[in-house]
C-alpha cells in the first residue's frame, strides 16, 4: 500500500517537473501554479514516504535512514529545479540560464528514478544493501558537481574546520573496508549512510575554508583540487565494496 502510493505520488511530482520546465517559457501564472503544485506534490510525497519508512519498525532504523535521505535528495533537486525555472523564465532558448534548468530538471528525475528504486529494493532484503549504496554514490557525485562549481558558499569557516571534517572520511573509510569485507546487507547500508554524511560533510567544509579571507588564490586552488581528489578516491572504493 505504501508503495503504490509513493509510486503514484512521485508519478505526480514527475509531471509537476514537466510543467515547471514549461512554465519557464511561459507566462508568471502559469510558472507560479506549476511551482504551488509541486510544493503540494513534494509534501505529499514526504508524508507517504515517512509512512512507509515507519512501518518498517524501529529495528532497521539504517533502512529507514536510506528512505528519508532519498525523499531528501528529491526536496533538495526541486528546490534547485525551482531556483533554476526562476532564472530562466522568460530568457531566450540559447541562453545559459536554460541550459542551467534543462540540468536541474535531469537531476530531479534522477533522484525521483533513485527514490523509486530505493522503495522497491527496501521490500527485498538482499538488495537492501547495494540499492543504499548505489544511492549514495549518485548522490556523492551530484555534492562533487556542486563542490566543483564557480558557485561561491555562503559563508566561510576555518582550515581547522575543513581538518576536522577529514575525520569522519577516515572513519567511513574503516566501515568501508569492514563492509566489503563482510558483505553482510546491514552494514552496507550503515556505510552507504555513513560515507554519505562524511563526504558531504567534508566537500562543505573544504569550501568554506578555501574561501575564508586569509587563503590566498594558490592555496583555495590546491584545497578545491585536494577535496575533489578525495572525493573521488572514495567514490572508487565504495564502487569496490558495490562490487563486491
Amino acid at each position: 500500500c505504501h508503495r503504490e502510493n509513493i509510486l503514484k505520488t512521485a508519478k505526480a511530482l514527475v509531471e509537476d517537473t514537466k510543467l515547471l520546465v514549461s512554465g519557464a517559457a511561459s507566462s508568471q501564472d502559469k510558472l507560479a501554479q506549476a511551482a504551488q503544485s509541486s510544493a503540494n506534490t513534494i509534501t505529499q510525497l514526504a508524508e507517504v514516504v515517512k509512512l512507509g519508512a515507519a512501518s518498517l519498525g524501529s529495528d532497521d532504523p539504517e533502512t529507514q535512514v536510506v528512505l528519508i535521505n532519498a525523499i531528501k535528495d528529491v526536496a533538495k533537486a526541486l528546490s534547485d529545479l525551482i531556483g533554476a525555472t526562476k532564472g530562466a523564465a522568460s530568457k531566450p532558448a540559447d541562453d545559459p540560464s536554460m541550459y542551467q534548468l534543462k540540468g536541474a530538471a535531469k537531476v530531479m528525475v534522477t533522484n525521483v528514478t533513485s527514490l523509486l528504486k530505493t522503495v522497491k529494493a527496501v521490500e527485498d532484503e538482499a538488495t537492501r544493501g547495494t540499492r543504499a549504496l548505489e544511492a549514495t554514490i549518485e548522490y556523492i557525485k551530484q555534492e562533487l558537481t556542486v563542490f566543483q562549481s564557480s558557485e561561491v558558499p555562503e559563508k566561510t569557516s576555518s582550515p581547522e574546520e575543513s581538518i576536522r571534517m577529514t575525520k569522519g572520511i577516515t572513519m567511513a573509510t574503516a566501515k568501508a573496508v569492514a563492509a566489503g569485507n563482510s558483505c553482510r546487507q546491514e552494514d552496507v547500508i550503515a556505510t552507504a549512510n555513513l560515507s554519505r554524511k562524511a563526504v558531504s560533510d567534508m566537500l562543505t567544509a573544504c569550501k568554506q575554508a578555501s574561501y575564508h579571507p586569509d587563503v590566498s588564490e594558490e592555496v583555495r586552488e590546491r584545497a578545491l583540487r585536494f577535496g575533489t581528489e578525495c572525493t573521488l578516491g572514495y567514490l572508487e572504493l565504495l564502487e569496490h565494496v558495490l562490487l563486491v
